[in-house]
């Protein structure tokens, strides 16, 4: 089984995005985050430039495009549509889990304040994908 190593980041908060990258180096110093500030960069990334992370980690109150938005457009998208997204927010609002899932989400996690929790909570969610088969382990013909 191949071990996901790729993850992009999809978040509009530099600090969010720095805590991220010095988790993920506790973490998994081996993997390899591709970060972006937008729903739109990551679309523009995910379409042009042919990046196909293992797993996406999606904050979803972002201006312009938000989370959501992306979510819909990656569903509608056969390529992309297979790329698991944690949704990675600080919204824990019963709305928003419902519509993360309604529009399949893989999972929904509601973003630690503290970095030591973070961490704990980033080590979790990358130990599940590291042990999950994903779409690119059983040879989906989508070419992910």
């Amino acid at each position: 089984m191949r071990v996901p190593r790729s993850y992009l980041l999809v978040d509009d908060h530099p600090e969010d995005r720095m805590l991220a990258k010095e988790a993920f180096e506790q973490v998994c110093p081996t993997c390899v985050l591709t970060c972006v500030e937008s729903a739109s960069a990551a679309l523009d990334l995910l379409r042009n430039h042919h990046l196909i992370p293992d797993v996406m980690l999606l904050d979803l109150n972002m201006p312009g495009m938000n989370g959501f938005q992306l979510l819909e457009e990656m569903k509608q998208d056969g390529r992309l549509a297979q790329i698991p997204v944690v949704i990675l927010t600080t919204s824990s609002a019963r709305q928003d889990v419902e519509r993360a899932y309604t529009l399949h989400a893989s999972s929904y996690l509601v973003k630690s304040v503290d970095f030591d929790r973070f961490v704990e909570q980033l080590e979790k969610v990358l130990r599940y994908w590291q042990i999950s088969r994903t779409m690119r382990d059983v040879g989906f013909p989508g070419k992910i």
